[in-house]
């Protein structure tokens, strides 16, 4: 599966902003996908993931109420719709998506096997 992120940019606090990943390849073997992103001289965090088919969400505590995570069955698309964005929401963000059937919705990068290519979002204070 091959991943290709999009919608990065800078923004103000308090604005919005909304991500694409688009998937490709053999899509039909997707059990789920999620965004992870990179603070300035910070490890990658898990934000948010999705299974697949069922649609059932997880979000990191940091981004709940805030971001919401979907995607477009049809379009082989994942999307994340930020809001109320802070400035510790700057990041470069990565979509990843998972082959591999898990009884729970992954979170931890290590259970994604495929990753595109991060997409920079940057927000003033």
């Amino acid at each position: 599966v091959q991943l290709q992120a999009s919608g990065g940019g800078l923004v103000q606090a308090g604005d919005s902003l909304r991500l694409s990943c688009a998937a490709s390849g053999r899509t039909f073997s997707i059990y789920g996908m999620g965004w992870f992103r990179q603070p300035p001289g910070k490890d990658r965090e898990f934000v948010a993931a999705i299974s697949w088919r069922g649609g059932v969400t997880v979000y990191a505590d940091s981004v709940k109420g805030r971001f919401t995570i979907s995607r477009d069955y049809a379009k082989n698309t994942l999307y994340l719709q930020m809001n109320s964005l802070k400035p510790e929401d700057t990041a470069v963000y990565y979509c990843a998506g998972t082959t591999t059937y898990r009884t729970v919705v992954p979170r931890v990068s290590a259970d994604f096997g495929s990753w595109g290519q991060g997409t920079l979002v940057t927000v003033s204070s």
